[in-house]
Parts: C-alpha cells; sequence; structure tokens
C-alpha cells in the first residue's frame, strides 16, 4: 500500500530533479514545454514533423513504471472512488486544461520555472481549486 503520510525526502528530491531535468532538456533541445495536456493534445491533432517527439515523450512516460519495477517492487495503489467519480473528475479535468490553456506539468513545472505571470495565476488557481475541494469532500459528503 502507496503511504501518502510517509514521504522519503531524498526520493522526493530526486524525482523532482529528473523531471526538472527533463522539462529543461525538452525546451532546450526541442524548444517545447513538457505540459503533458499539451503533448497528448499535439498527438490528436498532430503537425507534420512533429509526432516523433511526442510519441518517445508518452510511451517514456508509460514504460517508467516497467523499468522502475525491474529495482523496486512497485506500491500497491487504492483508489477509494466509484468509476462514475473517476470519470467526471476526469472530463472535469480535461475541460480545465483546455480552459486553463495547459495542465499543471505546463504551468506548474515549466511555467514558473520560466516566470511566466500567465502560469503563476495558473497554478495557485490549482492549488486553490484543489484545497477548496478537499475542504468541500472532507466537510459535506
Amino acid at each position: 500500500m502507496l503511504s501518502w503520510t510517509e514521504v522519503n525526502p531524498l526520493m522526493a528530491l530526486i524525482g523532482g530533479m529528473l523531471i526538472g531535468i527533463a522539462a529543461s532538456m525538452l525546451l532546450l533541445f526541442n524548444g517545447k514545454v513538457a505540459g503533458i495536456s499539451g503533448i497528448l493534445g499535439g498527438l490528436i491533432n498532430p503537425k507534420k514533423h512533429d509526432i516523433a517527439w511526442r510519441l518517445a515523450f508518452v510511451v517514456g512516460l508509460a514504460v517508467s513504471p516497467i523499468i522502475y519495477s525491474l529495482f523496486q517492487p512497485l506500491p500497491d495503489i487504492t483508489i477509494e472512488a466509484r468509476n462514475t467519480t473517476i470519470i467526471i473528475a476526469g472530463l472535469i479535468v480535461g475541460v480545465g486544461t483546455r480552459y486553463g490553456s495547459g495542465c499543471t506539468s505546463g504551468h506548474g513545472v515549466c511555467g514558473i520555472a520560466r516566470l511566466s505571470p500567465r502560469s503563476m495565476v495558473a497554478t495557485a488557481s490549482f492549488i486553490l481549486a484543489g484545497a477548496v475541494t478537499v475542504y468541500l469532500v472532507r466537510h459535506f459528503t
């Protein structure tokens, strides 16, 4: 079982550094922001000569847990929600990423690193909306 209350600071630091390095490499070598919704959106409506790097990025996301499992067992993850709740939440997130012109990875990781005012506002909105949602769910359901 994955324990959300026990965090290994060293592993969190290493993971954060790897995300930062990967996002920086994509920006430096490809001129693209590592926002997952934008990368996936580019696969749905592909432009010429733009598919290979997007596909490599998505495949890398899918293959990473397999590589990790060669060294460490994957944690058991339990999601305590009904399928309808998960589907509705996914749709709301999808609409939000389109409305906000990006997702948490694009705005929160890459946009803030580039000192983008729009990304700072978007990330603050994500955090506020998450906090309000947790409060409402815990106190009214």
